[in-house]
């Protein structure tokens, strides 16, 4: 008799109840007869993972665009002889970061040609002199330009990817502080029934262990996706440097023989 009253005194035992009679069942009834801050803890944590499975998704067509279109500029690049020729092809290629490095640096070129044609007229003889825009400085503003454009497109690759990396960080602890406010609960309802079985703790700890499992289940996919992520765009970074570089060369080479037949 004693034992009916507190149990109809008493919401909270009324929920463990009627979770212990259904801890045969599958995972969303242990959401159902959850506390309201677990529930709360368990909405954040699925809000954050479809999130990240958004930004994943996103971030894959970007990039799987930005190399599909780089290789292809890389054919061009290499089969066009001029580089008017590459840079009038590569317009309709928007989302290769090689075709923006190299429109950035073939502008800084086009740009040092107009200085330098304009700064000759007056002067009495064709030779380059040492403050020519084509010359030692002239090449170190293209390479300004070409690293500026590196950076730009590796800030742009990398878009949205730290909320991954958080995700991956933080969804762990949010769970854990679920778990730990659900297990605080388990354990007043003990006192409050004042017995300690199984069938008393197991609800309320199984009830509290769900916002621990949600934490894992945003933080993992978003902790290897980030990597993969992050892999593909080092990648990327590394040809986008060779690129610079070589681009650089031609660039030199053409200003050397330009000298010599100036």
């Amino acid at each position: 008799m004693l034992h009916s009253i507190a149990h109809l005194a008493s919401p909270l035992a009324i929920t463990s109840t009627g979770l212990g009679s259904n801890l045969g069942g599958d995972i969303w009834v242990l959401f159902l007869y959850a506390g309201p801050m677990v529930k709360g803890v368990i909405l954040l944590l699925l809000a954050l993972s479809v999130i990240c499975w958004g930004i994943a998704l996103f971030k894959f067509l970007v990039l799987r665009s930005a190399l599909h279109e780089s290789e292809s500029f890389l054919d061009m690049f290499w089969n066009n002889r001029s580089l008017s020729r590459t840079y009038t092809d590569a317009k309709s290629l928007e989302h290769s970061p090689l075709a923006e490095i190299f429109r950035s640096g073939y502008l800084e070129l086009q740009q040092m040609q107009q200085t330098d044609g304009t700064t000759s007229t007056h002067r009495r003889t064709s030779d380059p002199s040492p403050d020519s825009p084509l010359g030692l400085y002239g090449l170190g503003a293209i390479k300004r330009a070409l690293d500026q454009a590196s950076t730009a497109e590796l800030t742009r690759l990398e878009k949205n990817l730290g909320f991954l990396a958080t995700t991956g960080s933080i969804a762990p602890f949010i769970g854990l502080f679920g778990t730990v406010w659900g297990i605080m609960n388990s354990f007043r309802n003990i006192g409050m029934q004042g017995s300690a079985n199984l069938a008393t703790v197991a609800p309320g700890i199984a009830e509290a262990l769900i916002a621990t499992a949600f934490g894992l289940l945003a933080a993992i996919p978003a902790v290897v996706l980030y990597n993969y992520f992050l892999g593909r765009i080092k990648m990327m970074a590394a040809e986008m440097d060779n690129f610079s570089a070589e681009l650089l060369n031609i660039i030199e080479r053409y200003l050397e023989s330009r000298k010599k037949t100036g």
